[in-house]
């Protein structure tokens, strides 16, 4: 089996790119060979010896596109191992009660694949990129609310700190 990994994602603001990519740099940093691609441009799990696959959260559910990718992707995953993540702004949130849900949401990936690990990020919070009014405005809300604050919350540290416990468990 090949000896190179894939960092794969969906997302739709971006912060979750910007996970995927620091996932990857610190796992190259270990002396991992490592792509970072969309999960809409991967095609083929054949070269790949384990895989990081993750989602921005809308609703609480990883994004469709990431989903799918997982159903197609599903026989693949089986046969190497697979570590998950998520970004959401939930994880950002002040109250202690709003992130004590936020694992149950990987449970329809957790029906697909079995994770060597699974990491929840913070991502960032521009509302010039929600695109619906009703979206902002409930964004606003939860702002004035004190739930949460615009700006980037990624705890790059935090990132970092999981893709390199994950070196090990790649490895298996």
């Amino acid at each position: 089996m090949p000896d190179k990994i894939l960092v794969t994602y969906a997302s739709r603001a971006g912060s979750t790119v910007g996970v995927a990519e620091a996932i990857g740099q610190t796992l190259a940093e270990n002396d991992f060979q490592v792509d970072v691609r969309p999960m809409s441009d991967v095609t083929d799990l054949a070269p790949y010896r384990a895989v990081v696959a993750g989602s921005a959260i809308r609703d609480g559910q990883w994004l469709p596109e990431a989903m799918q990718f997982m159903r197609t992707h599903q026989a693949a995953l089986s046969q190497r191992p697979v570590a998950t993540f998520m970004v959401c702004m939930t994880m950002a949130a002040k109250n202690e009660t709003y992130r004590a849900g936020v694992a149950e949401w990987m449970g329809p990936v957790r029906a697909l694949v079995r994770p060597v690990s699974e990491g929840y990020f913070a991502g960032a919070l521009d509302l010039s990129k929600v695109p619906s009014l009703r979206k902002r405005l409930m964004f606003r809300v939860s702002i004035a609310l004190g739930v949460w604050a615009e700006g980037d919350h990624r705890n790059w540290d935090a990132i970092r700190a999981w893709a390199e416990a994950l070196a090990p468990r790649l490895h298996a």
